[in-house]
């Protein structure tokens, strides 16, 4: 099934059971889409994903080819329903794809288990999702120390504090999530996203249920963090405005992706 907003997220909560902008020369790859060169954290090649209703099969994306550097900024925009979130899925190792190669810091993870898959997103993957997701009985201070804990972090409570404090939360460290207004929520979720220090960061719709001011603000946030931590940020957004502000845009559509807008190529070499 299709990954979408609430797929996404569903798929994320089960496997818990068990920066820099800058552009890079641009390239082609032989059978697919515009990508950038220089340090690969993300590489997908030849990917195709469909999914079947009844007896029809619908093809989301086709023959999709592109690469993400260490650091950079990216966001993945199109119409409703052109397979953005599928495609975060996909590239966050929530989903598996019909056919075609991904790889994450390295890692095979299309080829993966998905228990070999929620060991690598713990270690080296956040996520920040448009409804905040965060644990309702836990404090906001909870909520971030969680991750740290479940990394071993012995000085978790410090660092989740600091971590609050540097999104501007500092006097709500022991309110829950419901004594908290949706800016106030979307910030615990990235304090709580970037805990770990994570190598690269999805984010699904992340000012999507804020007004402008909010979104605003968690905007600039989501940019701060990804230039101080360095860590790639991969985020899908009707937001026209934050998506200018990422080093790239990815456009889909009819399951194909462009950079840019720019129109996928086929057939040139490297």
């Amino acid at each position: 099934m299709a990954c979408n907003n609430i797929g996404l997220q569903g798929r994320l909560a089960a496997s818990s059971d068990r920066g820099r902008s800058a552009r890079h020369r641009i390239r082609f790859y032989r059978r697919g889409n515009i990508v950038a060169t220089g340090s690969d954290i993300l590489k997908v090649t030849d990917l195709t994903h469909e999914v079947a209703l009844g007896s029809e099969t619908l093809r989301i994306l086709h023959d999709v080819n592109l690469s993400i550097g260490a650091g950079e900024s990216v966001a993945i925009v199109g119409r409703s329903g052109s397979g953005k979130t599928t495609l975060l899925g996909l590239l966050a190792g929530l989903d598996t794809p019909t056919q075609g190669r991904i790889e994450l810091d390295g890692q095979p993870i299309s080829q993966m288990s998905e228990d070999e898959r929620a060991s690598l997103r713990a270690r080296r993957v956040g996520f920040v999702f448009q409804s905040f997701q965060l644990l309702p009985a836990l404090t906001a201070l909870e909520n971030v120390m969680l991750p740290l804990e479940l990394a071993g972090q012995t000085d978790a409570a410090g660092q989740a504090t600091e971590l609050l404090r540097r999104v501007g939360l500092g006097e709500r460290l022991q309110h829950t999530p419901r004594q908290l207004s949706g800016g106030e929520q979307q910030r615990v979720a990235i304090a709580r996203a970037f805990a770990a220090h994570p190598k690269i960061l999805f984010a699904d719709e992340p000012t999507g249920n804020l007004d402008n001011n909010t979104g605003q603000a968690v905007s600039d946030l989501l940019m701060a963090l990804n230039r101080e931590q360095g860590t790639t940020l991969v985020m899908v957004t009707h937001d026209e405005h934050l998506a200018a502000r990422c080093g790239r845009q990815l456009s889909i559509e009819a399951g194909e992706v462009s950079e840019d807008g720019v129109a996928p190529a086929r057939g040139v070499a490297v």
